[in-house]
Formats: structure tokens, C-alpha cells, sequence
């Protein structure tokens, strides 16, 4: 039997997005409520009965959402064009090689608008 399961983490963070037309509305600074979900998938354990200890997916997440919180995107390494879209991945490539059965990252930047990101 396999699960997936999810985690819901929040940031706050201000960007501008450096590659849009000068007259774009996210060329100059602006800020979002960010939600980040960060998903697993795999077989549940007959011991245990679960898949992973949520306890272990926010040790390694929380530390991440710290280095995002309540900062200015564009000075982050990796993240000089902090589109939703590449924010994914840069979470993506800084979690998966420390959670295993790491299966999704979705950003919600917006209340209507969100990113999925499932990997290369």
C-alpha cells in the first residue's frame, strides 16, 4: 500500500521579478503570504503503520522556510529570479536528496494561483 503524504508550511517574502517588461506590475517589489506543501510517497510501514514521521518532513522544511521568511528573494542564491516556478525547484533540489519519497512541492503564491513541481 502506498501513501502520500502532505505538509503545510508559510512564509512571507518580498520579490520583484527581474525579467518581466519594465511596466509589469511584478517589476517592482511587491510581497506574497506564501504556502508551501511539501508531499511524500511510498509504502506505509506494517510496524509503525505510517509512511514517514511528520516530525522528520518538518525538521528538514523548517529550516529551508527560515532562510524564505520574511526576506527579500532576490538576494537568495538560486533565487535571483524568484518566479513561484523556480522557487519550486530551488526547494526541490535543497530538499531531495534528504527526503526520501520526496513527491511534490506546491507553492500557493496567491489564494488563486499555485505552482506543482514534481521533479525533473
Amino acid at each position: 500500500m502506498s501513501v502520500t503524504l502532505t505538509k503545510l508550511f508559510h512564509f512571507e517574502a518580498a520579490h520583484t521579478l527581474p525579467n518581466v517588461p519594465p511596466d509589469h506590475q511584478c517589476a517592482r517589489m511587491h510581497g506574497h503570504s506564501y504556502k508551501v506543501e511539501v508531499s511524500v510517497t511510498g509504502p506505509v510501514d506494517p510496524g509503525s503503520g505510517w509512511l514517514m514521521d511528520h516530525a522528520e518532513i518538518s525538521r528538514l522544511v523548517k529550516p529551508l522556510i527560515g532562510e524564505l521568511d520574511h526576506r527579500y528573494l532576490n538576494d537568495i542564491p538560486g533565487l535571483e529570479n524568484p518566479t513561484f516556478e523556480l522557487l519550486a525547484v530551488w526547494l526541490w533540489r535543497k530538499l531531495k536528496p534528504s527526503l526520501p519519497g520526496l513527491s511534490e512541492i506546491a507553492i500557493h503564491e496567491t489564494p488563486t494561483s499555485r505552482c506543482l513541481y514534481r521533479g525533473d
